[in-house]
């Protein structure tokens, strides 16, 4: 395993933004497991349909939740009992689940995954999930602190090794310490041999168009920057991996599309205060179709700039983004040359129901967010 020189941190700066640790968790699981909310959002993940529906679900989801939590006292605990969770829940909103690129993996060390960025909680969870199959340890996931808002978001977010990304702060001074530390939790956390997931830029690509934020990479450089060669030290502190996260439907498009047409005719959009929350549970429990996950090879320490790597993250992501019918069809209907009334295979017939409930000025937006990684993979010169 390449080593690199290490510059003295302080954990404790790392309190504001960590996950919690083992000895916090059973605080925390008594306080979410008494959640009125979290009761309503899981009765369905929880409890057989026929029960699901009735009025008394959320107490009922509750008294199980309590029952399930009371022995878990770490964070390993919590994750077992997740996965169990996620398993069913996969099974449930996708057609298949499929992964490739595993062998790039060496479960002795660790990696910084970056990813393209669709869906707040799948994203980063199905990449635990299936490095987690595959004999790997868990990553921690980098979140945004707007999606931590919400009581139970964070502690729900944080039990499950996320780490915050602090944003929005009030003055350029308090943004470049924030940075700094976003970056030195990371590069401590690979030195702990923990893997680290982070998305390519800074929140979803609404619009389905994957390219990686030079400003993300130059944040990631900002804990290598006293060595002598930053870059350098960034690639070999953890092994840079590439990976390409691929949705047939996005439960989560006609709102997108909403928020998208809003800000095309109005300049702005105003996110309603529970909206991430609800994100969250509909990426979650909606359908997805099929869903590919790909491991790139790691990228080497041969990158001598942001840019350059930049171009390297994007040329591996999108080019490991698989393309469904529902893309091609987004594509062809944009450039004229298909009937938007199309109809096939279940996935299609999902799509023409999103697009059936758009309105008029919202429709071109979904049409985007699907066929913008074809039209990515040709800027990029994928195709062909």
């Amino acid at each position: 395993m390449a080593t690199t020189s290490r510059q003295k941190i302080d954990v404790m700066d790392f309190d504001p933004i960590r996950p919690y640790r083992d000895h916090e968790v059973p605080d925390v699981l008594a306080r979410i497991s008494r959640s009125s909310q979290l009761a309503a959002a899981a009765k369905h993940l929880v409890l057989p349909n026929f029960l699901a529906q009735r009025f008394f679900a959320p107490w009922l989801t509750k008294l199980v939740l309590q029952f399930s939590v009371r022995n878990l006292r770490n964070v390993d605990d919590v994750q077992r009992l997740v996965s169990k969770y996620f398993e069913q829940l996969v099974d449930n909103s996708t057609d298949a689940l499929t992964v490739s690129g595993l062998e790039h993996l060496d479960p002795t060390r660790q990696y910084l995954f970056i990813s393209n960025h669709r869906d707040i909680v799948m994203d980063s969870s199905l990449i635990n999930l299936l490095i987690l199959r595959a004999g790997n340890e868990t990553c921690r996931m980098a979140v945004g602190d707007n999606l931590l808002n919400n009581p139970l978001a964070a502690d729900l977010m944080r039990l499950n090794k996320s780490f915050v990304v602090e944003r929005d702060l009030a003055s350029a001074r308090a943004g470049y310490r924030a940075m700094t530390r976003t970056s030195q939790y990371i590069r401590h956390s690979l030195q702990e041999h923990v893997s680290v997931w982070i998305a390519q830029r800074q929140g979803r690509a609404k619009d389905g168009f994957d390219r990686t934020d030079p400003a993300l990479l130059k944040m990631l450089l900002l804990a290598h920057r006293k060595q002598p060669d930053p870059m350098a030290s960034l690639l070999n502190n953890g092994a840079l991996v590439p990976v390409s996260l691929s949705y047939e439907i996005d439960p989560c498009g006609p709102a997108k599309a909403r928020e998208l047409a809003a800000i095309d005719r109005n300049g702005h959009y105003a996110k309603g205060e529970q909206e991430d929350l609800h994100s969250m549970i509909q990426g979650l429990v909606g359908e997805k179709g099929r869903v590919h996950v790909h491991f790139n090879a790691p990228i080497g320490d041969d990158c001598n700039n942001v840019e350059d790597l930049a171009k390297r993250l994007d040329q591996a992501i999108v080019g490991g983004i698989r393309v469904f019918s529902t893309n091609r069809y987004a594509d062809s209907v944009l450039v004229g040359q298909a009937s938007e009334h199309s109809v096939g295979s279940k996935a299609m017939n999902i799509l023409q129901s999103q697009l059936s409930d758009c309105a008029d000025f919202e429709r071109p937006f979904l049409l985007q967010q699907y066929a913008n990684i074809c039209v990515n993979r040709r800027e990029l010169g994928l195709d062909g």
